[in-house]
């Protein structure tokens, strides 16, 4: 079934480079972000273009290249297999993880689908947000966090909204051993020297930052 064991090895060499670099853990951004950002390199073009995902798109091809070339037979089955590997593999490892060995922030898991912010003027200088949060705490143990908030901007025109929420920021956060809870969070934010702000509305997906000491994720 072999041909080649070493472009075999050189297709697993592969496989798990770019399974580790496109990692989500300990941030929903992919593992190989964090590095980037350590070094001060670019992650994304002025376009948009996440330099991450097409360096793990082009390594996860070169593996998928190399694997075929290394077998005598069962090409399709060993491609079906890998792309059904690096879609599951990845969330199923953070799972099992946080359920078994994590412990503080590390075994929070949030719910960003679940997420939301809604937003609304109260007068004419103030204006209202409440937003809330879904969170379970995977580790017998009581966390404390604290909770921020951010938004990526792509253009100069975008206009604050979520991080608008940051104007009493960080929030404090608890949660019990093995605890699901939602947590919500309102605030009154004076709007009135601002040139551009939102007057109303909703969003969902947010994006925040949770924090306990010297640990931080950014979700």
């Amino acid at each position: 079934m072999i041909k080649s064991k070493k472009m075999l090895w050189i297709a697993l060499l592969l496989f798990v480079i770019s399974t580790v670099i496109s990692f989500p853990f300990p941030h929903t951004s992919p593992y190989g972000e964090t590095i980037l950002s350590v070094f001060n390199f670019p992650i994304r073009t002025v376009n948009g273009l996440n330099f991450i995902g097409v360096f793990s798109l082009i390594l996860f091809i070169a593996s998928l290249s190399f694997l075929i070339r290394s077998l005598k037979k069962f090409h399709k089955r060993a491609v079906l297999v890998a792309v059904i590997l690096v879609i599951v593999l990845p969330q199923l490892i953070v799972s099992t993880y946080q359920k078994t060995f994590a412990a503080g922030i590390d075994a929070v898991y949030y719910n960003v689908e679940n997420s939301n912010c809604e937003f609304e003027m109260v007068d004419e200088s103030t204006l209202s947000g409440e937003c809330n949060f879904s969170f379970e705490n995977y580790s017998s143990d009581e966390v404390q966090l604290t909770l921020e908030f951010h938004e990526d901007y792509y253009s100069e025109d975008d206009v604050p909204m979520v991080s608008l929420m940051n104007n009493k920021a960080p929030y404090e956060v608890e949660l019990g051993g093995r605890e699901k809870k939602v947590v919500k969070i309102k605030t009154d934010i004076d709007v009135s020297n601002m040139e551009n702000h939102v007057e109303g509305g909703s969003a969902s997906v947010i994006n925040i930052i949770i924090k306990s000491d010297e640990k931080i994720r950014k979700l």
